[in-house]
């Protein structure tokens, strides 16, 4: 994801990203990162942000939205300079894989999620019943992005999503998710005042951008309602839709930690190259404790950390895919693969 690639942690609690991904923000629009770098130069918003409100609101008036929904979500607003700030600075971080592994999956999150999983078995089960997606994941995901709901942002969706819209630098991206976003408040699915989430716009416990709710998010617990923020079944349904959406496989694996044959040089590795994992037994792959592959056509491609000091490979299936729909870094991806073994 452009500057995605490299690690990021999240405002809370060491999490890496904000957005699930397919319709997610540019590379760009992802959680505040630590390790700070100078504020950068940006574009002066050509408009004064009333101006900017009178035209989004006749366009949110042409896509249907009342006007009872915009006096109520955009009556008070203004744009908040931290947003911008944090848009504009775009810190990085320079843990390798080995650090990013042991502080993400940590044994605090480790057991966190085990006691998620345990109280929420059965509705977990529901939900997996239903999407074909491995609740393992769905709580590995829901950790990750949130702490287990306890961590989903404190910024205003609108106003974030307002002020990332007048500023400029992707204008049109962010007009289009506050549209979305103001549709969800005229459809009753929650106030402008509990919308609330991440600086680039990402809502709930799920971490959804405002478009991918529209398409993704589900009302599991029958309200009449899609709520992301206080709903467990809907937060939780909503990411198993969202894998299921994007191709996961059930009763599949994500993917083997492996061992290369001599020779291998991961900088060279073709992440897009997908074989069947027999034909990568017959190049001389084994799994990492030196035991066979399955025999089998499942298609798997490589899969090397970035900023690994220790060598580790793995050989990615179709899941391992679907996961990186969700939030695109390599490294976020092995993450939540890993926890996902761990929290059931």
């Amino acid at each position: 994801m452009g500057t995605r690639r490299h690690l990021i942690l999240s405002t809370g609690a060491l999490l890496s990203g904000c957005a699930a991904s397919g319709s997610s923000p540019p590379p760009e629009a992802v959680a505040p990162r630590v390790a700070a770098t100078p504020v950068q130069e940006g574009p002066v918003p050509s408009v004064p942000f009333e101006r900017f409100l009178e035209g989004l609101r006749a366009d949110a008036r042409r896509a249907g939205v009342r006007e009872a929904t915009l006096n109520r979500a955009l009556g008070q607003i203004r744009p908040l300079p931290r947003v911008i700030e944090l848009d504009r600075r775009q810190a990085e971080t320079v843990l390798s894989w080995e650090e990013y592994r042991d502080r993400i999956i940590s044994p605090t999150r480790v057991q966190a999620g085990q006691r998620h999983y345990a109280e929420n078995r059965e509705l977990l089960q529901r939900i997996g019943a239903r999407y074909r997606v491995s609740p393992r994941v769905v709580v590995a995901i829901w950790g990750m992005e949130t702490n287990y709901g306890g961590n989903t942002g404190g910024f205003g969706v609108v106003e974030s999503l307002a002020t990332l819209a007048w500023e400029g630098r992707r204008a049109s991206y962010f007009r289009g998710e506050l549209l979305s976003a103001l549709r969800i408040l005229d459809a009753g699915h929650i106030t402008p005042e509990r919308m609330r989430g991440s600086w680039a716009g990402a809502m709930g416990q799920p971490q959804f951008m405002p478009s991918n709710f529209e398409r993704l998010a589900v009302d599991f617990d029958g309200d009449g309602r899609r709520d992301i923020w206080d709903s467990r079944p809907d937060a939780l349904a909503s990411i198993a839709n969202y894998f299921a959406h994007f191709g996961w496989r059930e009763g599949e694996d994500w993917g083997i930690a492996a061992r290369a044959p001599a020779g291998f040089d991961p900088g060279s590795a073709d992440p897009a190259a997908r074989r069947a994992l027999r034909d990568w037994s017959r190049s001389g792959w084994r799994r990492a404790d030196g035991s066979a592959l399955p025999q089998t056509e499942a298609e798997a491609g490589i899969v090397v950390p970035n900023r690994s000091s220790t060598g580790e490979v793995y050989l990615g299936l179709t899941n391992f895919r679907v996961i990186r729909r969700y939030n695109s870094p390599v490294n976020y991806a092995l993450a939540v693969a890993l926890l996902s073994e761990r929290v059931a």
